[in-house]
């Protein structure tokens, strides 16, 4: 099982259009954690399953979205109503509460994976405006649900493989 995970588009909506040409048959699903800008009505987000960041003034998007896949079971949201720029434990304790073992958020944009009491934790940072460490790179990550644990890779808005910010996460 395959996710593509990106945010804080920033209204640049040929980087989204660009990401699911490249993608489209190779991903199973694909998350956008808000901040995009568009317009609910807009084709792209048949492809994306996408929440309200807080540059997003359209109330049609959800804040949480909890996806159930084959594999996993997905927290999409952007973060802001989390305080994540602080702290992960509201976000965590969401999580746990509705049983999520992936979530994905954005808000930050910096990219961030880590696991945490047996959750993986995913910032993609941002495709159009990146901040922090890794702030002259503009990022999306695909996670692969393998038998034996998650595979992270961090690409760029080319498509090219950051292989340095790669990551294996063991499952117990």
């Amino acid at each position: 099982m395959k996710y593509l995970v990106v945010s804080d588009n920033h209204g640049v909506a040929s980087y989204l259009e660009d990401i699911k040409a490249k993608w489209l048959n190779n991903v199973d699903y694909f998350f956008h954690c808000g901040d995009s800008e568009l317009s609910p009505e807009d084709d792209i987000w048949s492809t994306f399953h996408v929440v309200r960041g807080n540059c997003d003034y359209y109330q049609e998007y959800d804040t949480v979205e909890v996806v159930e896949t084959s594999e996993d079971r997905v927290l999409l949201t952007h973060g802001h109503l989390f305080n994540v720029n602080m702290t992960f434990d509201k976000l965590l304790y969401q999580a746990e509460e509705v049983q999520a073992n992936i979530v994905l958020y954005g808000h930050t944009h910096q990219l961030f994976v880590d696991m945490v009491d047996d959750i993986l934790l995913l910032n993609p940072g941002s495709i159009s405006q990146p901040r922090g460490k890794y702030s002259y790179l503009k990022t999306y990550a695909i996670i692969t649900h393998q038998s034996d644990g998650y595979l992270v890779e961090y690409y760029n808005e080319r498509h090219e493989l950051q292989k340095e910010l790669t990551h294996f996460f063991l499952m117990d």
